[in-house]
């Protein structure tokens, strides 16, 4: 729901919000904010398949450790800096936030994770998927190209 979120709405609240945030094209951020979706649940599978304690596991509570942060910031910070909401805020914080730390809590109690190999496992996946972010926009681009240039091609045959 939060992607859903910031893909529906970001992208008109980035151009007015040059400042903090760069203006990124609708079906670029669209594309990569299902990249990312798809990417967390094709994770989120390989934890369960593999088991506590598996790289895949680490990489699923780290992302929800990224989605945690990610409710504070940008979100928060920049809709209180900015005074003008944030798409993603209200599904960060209502869903991302509370959902989360309940998942981060039982991985921890579970012994699904280490805390001490999570202490800086869930930081770089976070970092990964910050590093990532322009990566997928930049395949969005350029998939939303292609597209359009095969739709073109096609109106012209």
């Amino acid at each position: 729901m939060h992607n859903t979120e910031e893909a529906l709405f970001l992208p008109a609240w980035s151009v007015h919000a040059a400042r903090w945030y760069r203006p990124v094209d609708p079906l670029a951020f669209g594309f990569a904010a299902a990249a990312l979706s798809l990417l967390l649940v094709v994770v989120a599978l390989l934890a369960f398949r593999r088991g506590p304690n598996s790289v895949a596991a680490y990489l699923f509570f780290g992302y929800v450790f990224a989605m945690v942060a990610n409710a504070l910031v940008p979100h928060l910070v920049a809709t209180l800096a900015l005074r003008k909401y944030m798409p993603g805020t209200a599904t960060g914080l209502l869903l991302n936030v509370p959902v989360g730390l309940y998942l981060l809590h039982e991985a921890l109690s579970q012994g699904w994770v280490d805390g001490r190999i999570f202490l800086w496992a869930a930081p770089a996946v976070a970092v990964g998927l910050v590093v990532s972010i322009p990566v997928f926009l930049a395949l969005g681009r350029v998939s939303m190209a292609a597209l359009h240039r095969l739709g073109r091609d096609r109106n012209a045959a």
